[in-house]
């Protein structure tokens, strides 16, 4: 008879200030096998859907927590059994935990040992460069190890050789599923995310793909007219957040027309450029981003929430994108932005717009933000009013560039103009402040010269 360990899991913090969190879909049903690291479900939190992986081979035994209900961190979500037989005949240190809790020792969980408990980040680390977790000593609390653990193996080699070789030329999400027996190893991956190659993108700001997923759509009867299409849980997370901001904030908006013709020649000069030695396009966001900054550094009440009795300035600016995707609207953010010159938040937009479309975002990338900005002129938007990132006190669009006849010094002129409109939280914000701000925004895009540095 085989050894059987039954095992309970719960729900991770998968991020620092995560208090709960909604279980998306489940990978493993009841009766089926698993292997260390293979991703058992999907969790959604701030509108991510993260993989929960397992820590080790077993099967799933039962399932607690339904697809679409939120639990909290530390909550049961399901159990899982452990067989002698998925335990390799050489692993007999990996069962001196389990042995140790038989024998009356307090688990893991109690806080002595968690050197067996792995956080997703240092699962999905491990797996892109093929080091096994447990012939490493880990530096955290109760001997956890930390991604710090793991990036020190990959310096020393401590590698797995046939899994390093293999981690290399797969993606994290590739390397997560377990290989098919009697698959050719030149066989073409069966990765169904679209990448470079196969969806052309357009590079006018944050991408989109030009051929959007149709949603699965529920006809109700024939020759009806009413068609249904269920609500995501990424969707119902959308709706909830953007019925708390207008319900709870009290929204007015100001918008500034911009002349950004040197904008323009300074990007035609430098892009081809900076596409050779960076290897991404230059958009013109990051100067956008830029100049917001810079003018929030000016105006740091910009930069706040609302919190009852009082209101907290942030001292981060941390810049949320608002991404649109084919199904959703995600707002991936870029941590301490005024550290950061163009060429830096041309490469932060780059690769937080890569792993938006690739669903590569984790929760802590979504968390943190203090201003949003909504580059709507990436799908030919010239005017729009939007809605407040809750609990943010602002959120500025820029919109479309268009060449406009123009007054100058009594002589009209055409030159490349666009819109910023900002959506302000009026119970810390007001008019005067606000105007300043943008003229300040408007100041910094028309301060760009050929001279400009993007390093």
């Amino acid at each position: 008879m085989s050894d059987v360990k039954g095992k309970e899991i719960t729900m991770p913090q998968l991020a620092e200030s995560l208090v709960q969190a909604t279980i998306g879909k489940w990978l493993k049903q009841p009766g089926e096998s698993f292997e260390a690291y293979e991703p058992i479900c999907e969790v959604i939190t701030d509108k991510v859907v993260a993989e929960l992986p397992a820590t080790e081979a077993g099967v799933m035994e039962q399932i607690i927590a339904q697809e679409g209900e939120t639990v909290a961190v530390g909550a049961v979500i399901c159990r899982v059994r452990r067989e002698a037989a998925a335990v390799p005949a050489d692993a007999g240190q990996a069962n001196k935990p389990a042995a140790a809790q038989g024998s009356g020792q307090a688990p893991a969980s109690s806080g002595q040992d968690m050197s067996g408990r792995y956080s997703p980040a240092v699962q999905r680390l491990a797996f892109e460069h093929g080091v096994d977790l447990t012939r490493l000593k880990g530096s955290g609390l109760g001997g956890r190890i930390t991604r710090k653990d793991v990036l020190a193996a990959v310096e020393s080699g401590a590698s797995a050789s046939a899994g390093g070789a293999g981690a290399g030329a797969q993606t994290p999400r590739q390397a997560e599923q377990p290989a098919q027996p009697g698959t050719a190893a030149s066989a073409a991956p069966s990765n169904p995310l679209p990448d470079a190659a196969q969806v052309p993108v357009r590079h006018s700001g944050l991408h989109l793909a030009d051929s959007p997923r149709i949603p699965t759509i529920e006809v109700e009867e024939a020759g009806r007219g009413e068609t249904f299409i269920d609500v995501t849980p990424i969707r119902h997370t959308i709706a909830s957040r953007m019925r708390q901001s207008v319900s709870e904030i009290p929204h007015a908006w100001t918008t500034i027309e911009v002349d950004v013709t040197n904008l323009v020649l300074l990007r035609n000069k430098v892009k081809d450029e900076f596409m050779r030695k960076e290897g991404f396009n230059l958009t013109y966001l990051a100067f956008v981003l830029k100049a917001v900054v810079n003018a929030i550094k000016d105006y740091p009440i910009m930069n706040s929430v609302w919190a009852v009795d009082k209101i907290i300035v942030k001292r981060d600016i941390n810049l949320s994108l608002a991404v649109g995707t084919e199904d959703s609207v995600l707002t991936p953010v870029i941590k301490q932005a005024d550290q950061k010159n163009i060429a830096g938040l041309a490469r932060e937009i780059d690769e937080l717009a890569r792993k938006t479309r690739e669903g590569r975002l984790r929760p802590d990338d979504m968390q943190g933000g203090t201003f949003t900005v909504n580059n709507t002129g990436s799908f030919g938007s010239i005017l729009s009013y939007p809605i407040i990132n809750y609990p943010q006190a602002a959120i500025l669009t820029f919109e479309s560039i268009v060449k406009k006849p123009v007054v100058i010094n009594d002589m009209i002129a055409v030159r490349s103009m666009a819109n910023m409109c900002l959506s302000l939280d009026h119970r810390i914000l007001d008019g005067v402040i606000c105007g300043r701000f943008l003229q300040r925004v408007k100041e910094n895009l028309e301060g760009y010269t050929l001279d400009t540095k993007v390093y």
